[in-house]
Parts: structure tokens; sequence; C-alpha cells
């Protein structure tokens, strides 16, 4: 049995979420196997040789696959396919663009944000915004997963996999644009060790600067809920949430967020969660292993002061 894991990069460097999806592979058994597809993308290549239980990478490296366009992607992880029981991918933009198109290709179904893998055939997947967990089974030939990063480990560094450079011909039908991304020094939300998110409670955009000041203190991401997004006062790429990034951080604090289900779907696995609201009532107190019932807009100056 061999799995194929589709790693996750910037034609630079390695995502952390990729060494946790091989860490769920090992876990289902056989030969692992990481694809990985860009361009100019040697330094990932050996990074992905590097982790453990990775027998082999597979390194398809052309222009073509610069912009990393699902479309493109998937037909040549269905060339690759034959030999594979299971392709896996994380649960991320470039996952869920992916892995759907690589499964309907294949004309099997596929299994969405696995957290746990009970065998090869059987799979446990949050439902229900993550009020409660499914237990499924596919007898599909390949097993075609997305996986839910945040719920696994990532495998340590030291292994040596062969590289072995892959060619297939394909024909382009997405033609890349442009895209504008935000820059930051902070660490990216899914692999921040700590998370500070604020809600609809900040009041507006400009005093997100005050957990921008807690954050640089602590070394820590920046987060938002879905209502603080949806008001204009932080841009999307900050949700964290059912709709928005899942994440499961050494230390989350949540300041001025009442904890709607869609927002405690992305971040109740954090090992620590600390909640600062001013109303008694707030769900997030349900979840919080401290909680601070407090005026934000005073606790968190007094927390700045003292770090």
């Amino acid at each position: 049995m061999s799995i194929l894991v589709l790693a996750e990069h910037d034609n630079s460097s390695l995502k952390l979420d990729s060494a946790k999806v091989v860490s769920a592979a090992a876990a289902i058994g056989g030969d692992v196997h990481v694809l990985v597809v860009g361009s100019q993308c040697d330094a990932v290549a050996k990074a992905a040789a590097s982790l453990s239980g990775v027998s082999k990478v597979l390194l398809a490296d052309n222009a073509v696959y610069s912009a990393h366009l699902a479309d493109n992607i998937a037909k040549l992880v269905v060339e690759l396919a034959g030999s594979y029981s299971h392709i896996l991918a994380p649960a991320s933009s470039m996952g869920k663009d992916t892995l759907p198109r690589v499964a309907a290709l294949l004309d099997v179904a596929q299994l969405s944000e696995v957290v746990k893998v009970m065998d090869a055939n059987t799979f446990v997947r949050p439902i229900y915004a993550g009020n409660a967990l499914a237990t499924v089974q596919s007898l599909d030939d390949k097993k075609v997963l997305t996986v839910r990063a945040s719920a696994f480990d990532a495998v340590s560094e030291g292994g040596s996999a062969a590289i072995e450079s892959v060619a297939v011909a394909i024909t382009s039908t997405t033609a890349f644009v442009s895209q504008e991304l935000s820059v930051s020094e902070r660490p990216e939300l899914g692999n921040a060790g700590i998370i500070v998110s604020g809600g609809r409670g900040m009041g507006s955009g400009e005093n997100f600067a005050l957990l921008e000041k807690l954050a640089d203190k602590l070394g820590a991401a920046v987060g938002a809920s879905r209502a603080a997004v949806d008001a204009g006062f932080v841009p999307n790429d900050l949700q964290v949430g059912q709709t928005g990034k899942i994440v499961a951080p050494n230390l989350y604090i949540a300041v001025g967020i009442s904890g709607a289900i869609q927002h405690l779907a992305g971040m109740k696995d954090s090992k620590v969660i600390v909640a600062i609201n001013k109303d008694p009532e707030a769900p997030i107190f349900q979840v919080a292993d401290y909680a601070l019932e407090a005026d934000l807009f005073e606790a968190v100056p007094k927390l700045i002061d003292l770090l």
C-alpha cells in the first residue's frame, strides 16, 4: 500500500501542515511518498525528503505549476494516482481547491477534514460545525482525503528520502492573472504557537492596533472572528472559524469574542484558551481555560504593561 501526500509550499519553503499530513499518512500505514509541485522548488523537495517516514519525494518542477493552479495540479495528481491507495493533502485553501477535482476525475468520494485515522479504510471527521464527530468508512479503491492538520502532530526531521523528478505533459486550461498577498512579519495563523484574536467587541479596525501590540509582545499571530471580518475591521485572511482558518495553537487569547459556534469550531482544539470579555454569559467562557470578565480596553493595556 502506497500513500501520496500533496505538499503545500510557496516554491521556496515547505509549509508545516505538510509535515502534519505526513503524520496522518503514517497512521494509515504503508509507503509514504510526497509530491512537490511547483517551479524552482528544489529546496522544498529537499525539505520534504528530510521528513521522517517519507520514503520518496516526487518533484514536478515546471513553470506551468508556478502559480499552483488547482486545475493543473489535479491533472498531474490523477496521472500519478495509478499506484496509490490513498491521496492526502492539508484541508487548507490549496487542498480544498485541488483534491475535490482529483476525486471527481477519479470518480471516487472525497473524505474531508479528517481528524483521526482508525484504519486504512476508516476515518473520523467533524460534522455540525465540530459539535459531533462522524466515523466514516470508504470502500473506494482510492481514498482521497483532506486532513485537518491541527489534529495531528508534525513528524520530525531526520529522514533521507530519495528525490525523483516526474515529467507529465499537461495542457493548461487555466490562466494565471495576478495575486495580491498580505505581508506580515508575524507568524502565519496556521503555524503560530500563540494567537491573539479580536471580535466584534474591538469596536473598530483601529482598535486592533491594541491586539497587535499584545501579539508583538508574545511573538504571536493576530486573528479575528467572522463578526470582526464582516464588520470590515480586518481583512478576511485573519478569520478564524469554520469558514476561516482552523487553528490549534499552544495558546489562544480571545479578546472581545462572544464565542459563536462558527468561531469555536475553528479554535476549540487549542491547548490553552484565554478569554477576555465583559459579558459573563459569553459562550467563549464555556470553552476557556482562563476567563477574565473585564473591559478589554482596560485589561489588554494592563496585560501589555505587565508583559
